[in-house]
């Protein structure tokens, strides 16, 4: 008999971590900005000025303005190996209080830019579950380990959180050139979610048709409860409940 596995679920941030929240805000305070105006740059934290918070506000609540920010390519590459690996990706979010434009502008961004994950806006992201946190910011990543002492995280690296959790095992800071490390770790956790026994299987070939639909067996779901040594899913589903091995 199987044992159940634990759900594969990685959490994905946006702001920082999939989209260019800085480098599109940077830009537009500039606009703002008098010619004799020093140049203060993006706060993050408490000790943000309240003239600086009122222009982030302002331009944070022009239409569109959630919807088109730029992709971060650096954050995707980490996304395509949660897919690769087979984790159940979800994007976790935090909302700006009080816009409730931005709320529905992240779900067209996240539709338009990661259709297959699944989407959480939350103003607490510690209480979300998951195996795997990928965050820039260390107060979200703070209180979501709070709750998920053994959880792994995959932290962005920028100039300003560059030396946060550096004692901290369970963070893994990721600055673009460190991949394969940040791979490794992924393969690790993602074997925590198998099942202890592979179910019982036949081989066959990937042009087989289903002996229900008529379809390849190649085209049908993978089952998640066994991988390869090349991490990748080796068994798929047929539609009357079959486990068919159909090498790849």
């Amino acid at each position: 008999m199987r044992s159940p596995p634990s759900e594969p679920i990685a959490l994905v941030d946006m702001d920082g971590t999939l989209c260019d929240y800085a480098g599109e805000m940077n830009r537009e305070l500039a606009l703002l900005r008098s010619p004799d105006e020093p140049d203060v740059g993006l706060h993050h934290g408490p000790d943000e000025p309240a003239w600086l918070r009122a222009r982030r506000q302002l331009i944070q609540q022009r239409p569109g303005w959630w919807r088109e920010l730029p992709r971060l390519e650096r954050g995707f590459a980490v996304v395509e190996v949660m897919r690769r690996l087979w984790f159940d990706l979800h994007i976790l979010t935090k909302g700006p209080w009080g816009n409730a434009v931005a709320w529905s502008e992240k779900v067209s961004w996240c539709r338009a830019h990661v259709p297959d994950a699944t989407l959480h806006i939350s103003e607490d992201k510690g209480l979300v579950y998951g195996k795997v946190l990928m965050d820039d910011y260390p107060g979200y990543i703070a209180r979501w380990l709070a709750w998920r002492p053994r959880g792994l995280v995959i932290m962005p690296v920028w100039s300003w959180n560059h030396d946060a959790f550096a004692d901290d095992p369970r963070v893994l800071p990721f600055d673009g050139t460190n991949l394969a490390e940040v791979e490794d770790r992924l393969w690790a956790v993602r074997q925590t979610s198998l099942y202890a026994e592979a179910p019982a299987s036949r081989a066959a070939s990937a042009d087989e048709p289903c002996a229900t639909c008529g379809k390849a067996l190649g085209g049908h779901p993978r089952d998640l409860a066994a991988l390869d040594g090349d991490r990748q899913p080796w068994l798929r589903v047929a539609c009357d409940g079959e486990r068919v091995a159909t090498g790849g």
